[in-house]
Protein backbone atom coordinates (compact mmCIF):
# COMPACT_ATOMS: atom_id res chain seq x y z
CA UNK A 1 0.00 0.00 0.00
CA UNK A 2 1.35 3.60 -1.21
CA UNK A 3 0.05 6.98 0.04
CA UNK A 4 0.36 10.26 -0.05
CA UNK A 5 -0.86 13.08 3.05
CA UNK A 6 -2.58 16.18 1.57
CA UNK A 7 -3.07 18.54 4.01
CA UNK A 8 -6.81 20.55 3.85
CA UNK A 9 -8.56 22.88 5.71
CA UNK A 10 -7.65 25.71 7.99
CA UNK A 11 -6.64 22.89 10.38
CA UNK A 12 -4.14 21.16 8.47
CA UNK A 13 -6.15 17.86 8.47
CA UNK A 14 -4.09 15.62 7.10
CA UNK A 15 -6.57 13.57 3.61
CA UNK A 16 -4.64 11.08 2.73
CA UNK A 17 -4.65 9.35 -0.50
CA UNK A 18 -4.13 5.63 -0.18
CA UNK A 19 -3.74 3.33 -3.07
CA UNK A 20 -2.94 -0.44 -4.18
CA UNK A 21 0.72 -0.64 -5.95
CA UNK A 22 -0.45 -3.72 -8.35
CA UNK A 23 -3.75 -2.12 -9.51
CA UNK A 24 -3.50 1.58 -9.08
CA UNK A 25 -7.12 1.35 -7.24
CA UNK A 26 -7.48 4.23 -4.50
CA UNK A 27 -9.23 5.44 -1.82
CA UNK A 28 -9.46 9.15 -0.79
CA UNK A 29 -9.23 9.19 3.43
CA UNK A 30 -10.53 12.04 5.38
CA UNK A 31 -11.54 14.82 2.35
CA UNK A 32 -12.22 17.50 4.80
CA UNK A 33 -12.15 20.59 2.43
CA UNK A 34 -10.40 21.91 -1.01
CA UNK A 35 -11.13 19.47 -3.41
CA UNK A 36 -9.57 20.71 -6.14
CA UNK A 37 -6.21 20.29 -4.10
CA UNK A 38 -7.46 16.85 -3.54
CA UNK A 39 -8.04 16.06 -7.61
CA UNK A 40 -4.62 17.40 -8.56
CA UNK A 41 -3.08 15.28 -6.15
CA UNK A 42 -4.65 12.27 -7.57
CA UNK A 43 -4.03 12.93 -11.26
CA UNK A 44 -0.23 13.98 -10.17
CA UNK A 45 -0.20 10.25 -8.54
CA UNK A 46 -1.91 8.86 -11.37
CA UNK A 47 -4.16 6.77 -9.08
CA UNK A 48 -7.44 5.85 -10.14
CA UNK A 49 -10.67 6.61 -7.25
CA UNK A 50 -12.79 4.03 -6.63
CA UNK A 51 -14.10 5.03 -2.91
CA UNK A 52 -13.92 7.82 -0.45
CA UNK A 53 -13.27 6.49 3.03
CA UNK A 54 -14.59 8.35 6.19
CA UNK A 55 -12.73 7.64 9.72
CA UNK A 56 -15.37 9.96 11.50
CA UNK A 57 -18.04 12.50 11.03
CA UNK A 58 -16.47 15.90 11.83
CA UNK A 59 -16.51 18.36 9.15
CA UNK A 60 -12.75 18.97 9.02
CA UNK A 61 -12.69 15.45 8.25
CA UNK A 62 -15.83 15.54 5.55
CA UNK A 63 -16.22 18.57 3.95
CA UNK A 64 -14.92 17.32 0.45
CA UNK A 65 -16.66 13.94 0.52
CA UNK A 66 -19.58 14.83 -1.65
CA UNK A 67 -17.92 17.11 -4.11
CA UNK A 68 -15.46 14.08 -4.88
CA UNK A 69 -17.80 10.97 -4.53
CA UNK A 70 -20.04 13.25 -7.14
CA UNK A 71 -16.66 14.18 -9.56
CA UNK A 72 -15.08 10.39 -9.02
CA UNK A 73 -19.12 8.47 -9.40
CA UNK A 74 -17.59 6.64 -6.24
CA UNK A 75 -19.14 5.03 -2.81
CA UNK A 76 -18.56 6.79 0.41
CA UNK A 77 -17.36 4.40 3.30
CA UNK A 78 -17.97 4.69 6.73
CA UNK A 79 -17.44 5.99 9.54
CA UNK A 80 -19.69 3.66 11.86
CA UNK A 81 -23.60 4.81 12.13
CA UNK A 82 -22.81 6.33 15.64
CA UNK A 83 -21.77 9.41 13.97
CA UNK A 84 -25.18 9.95 12.08
CA UNK A 85 -25.79 13.27 14.06
CA UNK A 86 -22.68 14.93 13.30
CA UNK A 87 -23.17 13.81 8.86
CA UNK A 88 -26.74 14.84 9.90
CA UNK A 89 -25.71 18.39 11.79
CA UNK A 90 -23.07 19.47 8.34
CA UNK A 91 -24.78 22.72 8.49
CA UNK A 92 -24.56 23.70 12.21
CA UNK A 93 -21.07 22.43 12.28
CA UNK A 94 -20.31 25.16 9.22
CA UNK A 95 -21.89 27.67 11.09
CA UNK A 96 -20.10 27.23 14.06
CA UNK A 97 -16.57 27.22 12.59
CA UNK A 98 -17.10 29.90 10.12
CA UNK A 99 -17.15 27.91 7.08
CA UNK A 100 -19.28 27.73 3.81
CA UNK A 101 -22.34 25.59 4.16
CA UNK A 102 -22.14 21.56 3.85
CA UNK A 103 -25.20 20.14 3.46
CA UNK A 104 -25.86 17.15 5.39
CA UNK A 105 -24.13 13.47 4.18
CA UNK A 106 -25.62 9.83 4.10
CA UNK A 107 -22.72 7.49 3.35
CA UNK A 108 -23.11 4.45 1.10
CA UNK A 109 -22.58 1.91 3.32
CA UNK A 110 -21.85 2.53 7.18
CA UNK A 111 -18.89 0.42 9.12
CA UNK A 112 -18.74 -1.60 12.20
CA UNK A 113 -16.35 -4.10 14.00
CA UNK A 114 -14.94 -6.60 12.30
CA UNK A 115 -15.56 -5.39 8.49
CA UNK A 116 -13.10 -4.93 5.76
CA UNK A 117 -12.68 -2.49 2.51
CA UNK A 118 -10.92 -3.56 -0.50
CA UNK A 119 -8.56 -0.67 -2.01
CA UNK A 120 -7.21 -2.94 -5.46
CA UNK A 121 -5.55 -5.77 -4.15
CA UNK A 122 -5.64 -4.40 -0.72
CA UNK A 123 -7.77 -5.28 2.51
CA UNK A 124 -8.24 -2.50 5.10
CA UNK A 125 -9.40 -4.47 8.66
CA UNK A 126 -12.08 -1.84 10.37
CA UNK A 127 -11.99 -1.37 14.22
CA UNK A 128 -14.50 0.47 15.79
CA UNK A 129 -12.71 3.36 18.01
CA UNK A 130 -15.05 5.41 20.14
CA UNK A 131 -14.01 8.50 22.30
CA UNK A 132 -13.44 11.13 20.32
CA UNK A 133 -16.71 10.62 18.17
CA UNK A 134 -19.14 7.67 18.97
CA UNK A 135 -18.73 6.05 15.49
CA UNK A 136 -14.64 6.98 14.96
CA UNK A 137 -13.43 4.36 12.95
CA UNK A 138 -9.95 3.48 11.91
CA UNK A 139 -8.35 1.29 9.14
CA UNK A 140 -5.64 -0.90 9.05
CA UNK A 141 -3.62 -2.60 6.16
CA UNK A 142 -1.84 -5.65 8.19
CA UNK A 143 0.04 -6.54 5.34
CA UNK A 144 1.66 -3.20 5.20
CA UNK A 145 1.50 -2.37 8.69
CA UNK A 146 0.04 1.00 8.58
CA UNK A 147 -3.02 2.73 9.83
CA UNK A 148 -5.19 5.45 9.52
CA UNK A 149 -6.28 6.75 12.81
CA UNK A 150 -8.22 10.10 12.08
CA UNK A 151 -8.57 11.55 15.98
CA UNK A 152 -7.98 8.86 18.04
CA UNK A 153 -4.26 9.43 18.55
CA UNK A 154 -2.02 11.73 17.49
CA UNK A 155 2.08 12.09 17.77
CA UNK A 156 2.23 13.14 21.36
CA UNK A 157 -1.53 13.52 21.78
CA UNK A 158 -5.08 12.29 21.50
CA UNK A 159 -8.04 13.26 20.13
CA UNK A 160 -10.71 15.72 22.06
CA UNK A 161 -13.35 14.55 23.67
CA UNK A 162 -14.99 17.05 24.84
CA UNK A 163 -17.69 17.25 21.96
CA UNK A 164 -20.63 15.70 22.04
CA UNK A 165 -20.88 12.38 23.00
CA UNK A 166 -17.46 12.07 23.27
CA UNK A 167 -15.68 10.52 25.92
CA UNK A 168 -12.37 10.54 27.22
CA UNK A 169 -12.31 7.50 28.89
CA UNK A 170 -13.45 5.22 25.85
CA UNK A 171 -10.96 6.93 23.58
CA UNK A 172 -7.95 5.76 26.04
CA UNK A 173 -9.51 2.27 26.14
CA UNK A 174 -9.77 1.63 22.74
CA UNK A 175 -6.46 3.34 22.06
CA UNK A 176 -4.62 0.91 24.67
CA UNK A 177 -7.23 -2.12 23.69
CA UNK A 178 -7.81 -1.93 20.15
CA UNK A 179 -4.86 -0.26 18.71
CA UNK A 180 -1.70 -1.14 20.74
CA UNK A 181 -2.36 -4.62 20.79
CA UNK A 182 -1.70 -4.41 16.83
CA UNK A 183 1.69 -4.13 17.44
CA UNK A 184 4.32 -1.69 17.90
CA UNK A 185 5.90 -1.42 14.30
CA UNK A 186 2.40 -0.10 13.03
CA UNK A 187 3.14 2.80 11.36
CA UNK A 188 -0.35 5.36 11.88
CA UNK A 189 -1.67 8.81 9.55
CA UNK A 190 -3.10 10.60 12.14
CA UNK A 191 -6.10 13.29 11.37
CA UNK A 192 -3.34 16.15 12.22
CA UNK A 193 -0.05 16.37 12.64
CA UNK A 194 2.98 14.16 11.69
CA UNK A 195 2.83 10.31 11.22
CA UNK A 196 4.44 7.93 14.30
CA UNK A 197 4.38 4.07 15.47
CA UNK A 198 1.97 2.68 18.16
CA UNK A 199 4.88 1.45 19.72
CA UNK A 200 6.33 5.10 19.89
CA UNK A 201 3.66 6.30 21.55
CA UNK A 202 3.09 3.52 23.70
CA UNK A 203 6.31 4.09 25.21
CA UNK A 204 6.20 8.40 25.31
CA UNK A 205 2.26 9.39 24.87
CA UNK A 206 1.59 11.40 28.05
CA UNK A 207 -2.28 10.24 27.65
CA UNK A 208 -1.39 6.64 27.38
CA UNK A 209 2.07 5.40 27.76
CA UNK A 210 2.68 2.20 29.39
Amino acid sequence: MKYQIVPVTAFSQNCTLLWCEETRDAAIVDPGSEAEKIKRAVAQCDIKVSQILLTHGHLDHVGAAQQLTDHYQVPIIGPHSADAFWLDGLPAQSRMFGLTECAPLTPTRWLQEGDTVTVGNTVLSVLHCPGHTPGHVVFIDKASRLAQVGDVIFNGGVGRSDFPQGDHQALVTSIRTKLFPLGDDITFIPGHGPISTLGHERKTNPFVHD
